[in-house]
């Protein structure tokens, strides 16, 4: 027996406007443990097919390409001898139709210390909509990755900081903690702005509020919320709303989904009821081949990332944390 389907914000009739219906899933979403190095990455993948057109996609993989019902995984889909082939005519199949958010998991939780600890907490946190700080977050984020320990131990530190499902660890003394992280690493990159700006009260009040419950926070360690904003910022274009079917996701609850909508109308100059999230449906994966061919692909995304940018996105800018794929590859590549 399934159980019911959790979180998720449906529109309240049919959206006004122009509207775009869009299904996602995600691959390497590891729930607050952001620091595994197995997955280094998330990918978030979204297409605009209809239900007929992704049923009509996973019934050709299944049928020229010999691919059994429990192998439409990235995982096993790219062991299969077919692969080359089937994912070459995978991809050029979504061109124009599909579109990936690759958001690496170190180079995010550098945009948490600067979007959360020196600005004022925004469900915009994360996005290219808060980018004041972002060329100072990717210089700490070079020079972090040449350090080794130290800059482990400072993203470690502030992930236990901010572990709100331990409230009743306030006092503890991990704010003390990541100040001495903050410290160690200050001595690699003694003029970095964002080191040098963090303030031990302003640190210590935002952990309060966090630990108070405050939800006008965003969750500190939800990266799907960011990837999401970006996902709609992406088909929505200026120009219409986007209705969005999603696999299940208990971190996309119908309260911070309601404060994420809020937020993009008001960064786009629009009342609450034209935000350019006309809102999330839940759906298991299982029951819809849209979700299936996004599952598929943000898998493959985050398995091979130059293949995709190579069909799918051949000119891809690189704003806020959506790092380009190439751009990923290259953080891989260095120390």
């Amino acid at each position: 027996m399934r159980l019911p389907l959790q979180g998720g914000l449906p529109p309240v009739g049919v959206p006004s406007g122009a509207v775009v219906e869009i299904a996602c899933d995600e691959s390497g979403f590891s729930g607050t443990n952001l620091l595994d190095p197995a997955t280094p990455v998330i990918a978030h993948a979204s297409v605009d097919l209809g239900v007929d057109e992704a049923a009509a996609l996973v019934t050709t993989l299944r049928s020229d390409f010999r691919f059994a019902p429990h192998e439409f995984k990235s995982r096993q889909f790219l062991r299969r001898p077919e692969a080359a082939d089937a994912l070459a005519w995978f991809l050029a199949a979504l061109r124009g139709r599909a579109h990936v958010h690759l958001v690496d998991k170190q180079f995010f939780l550098v945009t948490r210390v600067v979007d959360l600890l020196l600005a004022e907490p925004s469900y915009l946190a994360g996005t290219r909509l808060a980018g004041k700080h972002r060329a100072d977050a990717r210089a700490l984020h070079r020079a972090g990755r040449a350090v080794g320990p130290d800059w482990n131990a400072f993203l470690a530190a502030f992930v236990d900081m901010l572990r709100t499902k331990r409230r009743d660890r306030g006092g503890d003394g991990s704010v003390e903690r990541f100040f001495a992280a903050r410290d160690a690493l200050l001595r690699h990159a003694p003029t970095d702005a964002v080191l040098t700006a963090l303030d031990r009260s302003r640190v210590a009040a935002v952990q309060a509020r966090l630990y108070a419950e405050d939800r006008s926070i965003p969750p500190p360690l939800e990266p799907l919320l960011p990837a999401l904003a970006e996902t709609v910022l992406f088909w929505s274009a200026g120009r219409r709303r986007v209705l969005v079917t999603h696999d299940e996701q208990s971190a996309l609850t119908a309260d911070r989904l309601r404060r994420l909508q809020r937020a993009l109308a008001e960064r786009a100059g629009l009342p609450a009821g034209e935000s350019p999230l006309a809102g999330l449906v839940m759906t298991d994966s299982r029951d819809d081949p849209r979700v299936q061919v996004a599952d598929l692909l943000a898998g493959v995304a985050r398995r091979m990332p130059g293949t995709v940018e190579q069909f799918l996105f051949p000119s891809v800018p690189q704003d806020g944390i959506a790092v380009r794929v190439a751009e990923i590859l290259r953080h891989r590549q260095r120390p």
